[in-house]
């Protein structure tokens, strides 16, 4: 029973091997290669502008490139930097709105102006 087993799936590996080695050949001998040429540049993908998440991101992996760490260390390391990147920008963001307040408030306008007011200062 054994020994049937076994020459039975030996053949059946042998006719797929053949098979294998076979189809590539017949493949190639009836349809002719296609001319390799290269993609038009004009149909490429235009690239997205670069988020400020993704400046961060790199900004960060270089750093962390820079300390020589191995790779485990850097799922750690790029937590800490993108989350204080990500604080400083809010840091400076509110700094901005309390000056812009405290601006506003020395012009000695009513609320109804404060939006216009607070919307071109924090443009610039």
């Amino acid at each position: 029973m054994k020994l049937t087993f076994v020459a039975l799936s030996l053949a059946g590996l042998a006719f797929v091997a053949q098979a294998q080695t076979a189809a590539p050949a017949a493949a190639t001998a009836s349809a002719p290669a296609p001319a390799a040429s290269p993609a038009p540049a004009a149909e490429a993908k235009p690239a997205k502008p670069r988020t400020a998440q993704n400046n961060r991101m790199s900004e960060c992996s270089a750093e962390f490139k820079a300390t020589g760490k191995e790779g485990k260390e850097r799922q750690a390391f790029m937590k800490t930097c993108l989350s204080t990147k990500a604080a400083d920008g809010k840091k400076a963001r509110n700094e901005k709105m309390t000056q812009c307040s405290a601006d506003f408030k020395a012009t000695g306008k009513e609320g109804k102006e404060r939006k216009a007011f607070m919307s071109e200062c924090l443009k610039g």
